[in-house]
C-alpha cells in the first residue's frame, strides 16, 4: 500500500464530501491528527478502520488501498455494449452499458456471457397492439426457472423480474423497431435474441 497515493485520495474524497479532517476523525472515530496524517502520506489507516473509511467516503474498500480512483471513459450509452450481472447469493440484477465494477453482498460480480438462444431457452414474440407478447415453455420451477426478462431498445432497457411457479408469458412495450430481448436463467446464465429474428 503506497501511503502517499492512499492520503491524496483520502484528500481528495474528504473533500468531494465537504468535510473537515476533524467530521471525517469523528465519523470513523480516530483523532483528526490521524487524519492529517493519512493526507500528507506519513501512515496509512489501519485495516480495521477500511470498512468505515469506505462507508464514509463512498467508494470501494480496494479503491482506497490502491489509491486509485481513475473515472472510466464516458459512457455513450450504446445499448450494443449493454452488459447484465446477477448476484448468485440475493439475486439482485444489475445492468451497465460501459465498463464497471459492480459487487453485490461484498463480492465482485463478472458481466454475463451472452448465449444464443436454443432449445429450452427459447422465446416466441407476437405484436398484439401496442406491445411485444413474449411466451416462453422453460420451466419455472424453484431449481430451474427464468429470472428476469428485459426488452432492449436504441436507448432504454425495459426489465421484468421473474420469479419460480409464474406462467411464462412477459409483455413490454413497443418503443422502436428493433433492439433485442434478453433473459437470465438460474442455471445456464444469459440469452439474447434480436425481437425482428423472435417474431413469429
Amino acid at each position: 500500500m503506497d501511503c502517499t497515493k492512499v492520503g491524496s485520495l483520502i484528500l481528495n474524497l474528504r473533500k468531494e464530501k465537504k468535510l473537515t479532517q476533524k467530521a471525517l476523525a469523528d465519523l470513523i472515530g480516530v483523532s483528526d491528527k490521524a487524519i492529517s496524517k493519512w493526507e500528507r502520506g506519513l501512515g496509512c489507516p489501519d485495516v480495521s478502520l477500511l470498512g468505515d473509511l469506505s462507508r464514509v467516503l463512498g467508494v470501494n474498500i480496494e479503491k482506497i488501498l490502491s489509491g486509485d480512483l481513475s473515472p472510466n471513459d464516458i459512457d455513450g450509452g450504446n445499448m450494443k455494449k449493454l452488459k447484465f450481472y446477477i448476484c448468485p447469493y440475493c439475486g439482485s440484477i444489475l445492468t451497465a452499458t460501459g465498463e464497471a465494477e459492480i459487487s453485490c453482498c461484498g463480492r465482485k460480480l463478472e458481466a454475463l456471457p451472452q448465449q444464443p438462444v436454443q432449445g429450452s431457452h427459447s422465446i416466441r414474440v407476437e405484436e398484439i397492439e401496442d406491445d411485444y407478447y413474449v411466451t416462453f415453455s422453460h420451466e419455472m420451477t424453484k431449481k430451474h426457472y427464468l429470472t428476469f426478462m428485459a426488452c432492449a431498445e436504441y436507448d432504454r432497457v425495459l426489465l421484468v423480474k421473474l420469479y419460480p411457479e409464474q406462467s411464462g408469458e412477459v409483455r413490454f412495450p413497443k418503443m422502436r423497431r428493433g433492439g433485442k430481448i434478453y433473459f437470465g436463467c438460474s442455471q445456464h446464465g444469459l440469452f439474447a435474441t434480436d425481437i425482428a429474428s423472435a417474431i413469429r
